[in-house]
């Protein structure tokens, strides 16, 4: 009888156990975005990206808009885009040279972040957000889309390999599917910030660096001042005297947007170590393809 007694005791505390083990993983933890960090990054990610399939899968919905209404909007700004700066200053070097075997290793860790891009669009206060909060998000969500499209296909020699990359409908923020033509031409062009161009990347040696900084409210202008003034100056992309540059195909295929306030030579001069005569020769060079890793 006694050992009777002993096992229904035991088994009475084993069902408490049980029951409250069952209350404790049923009871969703409320998403931080400041818990992103460091070494507990892999761990929140995947706390919080348990739907995360449904960012790579279109036939899946995405995640709740409610979610997105339980972070405070200064928060959701602030600290919105730490993830994807940890992710650019462990696999993007100085010199922007992409290191898209680190980034597989941490897919999880992208994709929590492409999900907080999703949290942050479905923000009830992202509409009248700043244009400074904009510009930082969608460069931000153009970069992080270049990288996964990459990853998608990854190994191959260049983004041209792909068929129409720029019009890949892969990620969807609130009820859209984006493609990168339609946050550059369609967002990014229409806030008149030529600079921007310098701040997306397009995955190649030609392009202008991926930073290995995310752009936030607080960096924007000065980030976007060194991007131009990096790659305008970089002999590799440009060669700049007094009488005659060899320029960036850039400067073709955008050319209306270099010249909201003056002429194209009016821009370079702004960001040129050169200062250039309003009458130099102009040519353009090669556009290098090869991925930039």
């Amino acid at each position: 009888m006694k050992q009777l007694g002993l096992i229904i005791i035991l088994s009475l505390f084993s069902c408490a156990g049980s029951k409250k083990a069952i209350e404790n993983t049923t009871k969703p933890s409320p998403v931080s975005i400041s818990q992103v960090k460091n070494d507990t990054v892999s761990t929140t990610v995947n706390e919080i990206t348990k739907d995360i399939d449904s960012i790579k899968k279109p036939e899946k919905a995405p995640i709740k808009t409610e979610e997105s209404h339980q972070i405070p909007a200064k928060k959701i700004f602030d600290e919105q885009h730490d993830l994807w700066n940890e992710l650019l200053q462990k696999h993007v070097s100085e010199n922007g040279n992409v290191n898209y075997e680190g980034f597989k290793k941490e897919q999880k860790n992208l994709y929590g972040y492409l999900r907080f891009l999703n949290l942050i669009y479905q923000h009830e206060s992202f509409n009248t957000s700043s244009k400074e909060q904009k510009l930082a998000f969608w460069i931000n969500a153009y970069n992080a889309f270049t990288v996964d499209l990459i990853l998608r296909n990854y190994p191959l020699k260049s983004i041209k390999d792909l068929k129409d990359p720029w019009k890949q409908r892969h990620w969807k923020l609130g009820d859209k599917w984006y493609n990168l033509d339609e946050i550059e031409h369609q967002i990014l062009r229409k806030m008149n910030e030529p600079r921007i161009h310098f701040a997306i990347n397009c995955a190649s040696f030609s392009c202008p660096k991926l930073q290995n900084k995310a752009f936030t409210v607080d960096n924007l202008e000065k980030l976007l001042t060194n991007a131009t003034k990096e790659f305008l100056n970089d002999t590799s992309k440009n060669s700049l005297t007094e009488n005659q540059i060899q320029i960036s195909k850039l400067f073709q295929w955008f050319s209306k947007d270099f010249k909201q306030n003056g002429s194209l030579i009016d821009f370079l001069n702004k960001y040129s170590d050169v200062q250039i005569s309003a009458k130099a020769k102009k040519s353009f060079m090669d556009y290098n393809w090869d991925l930039n890793e």
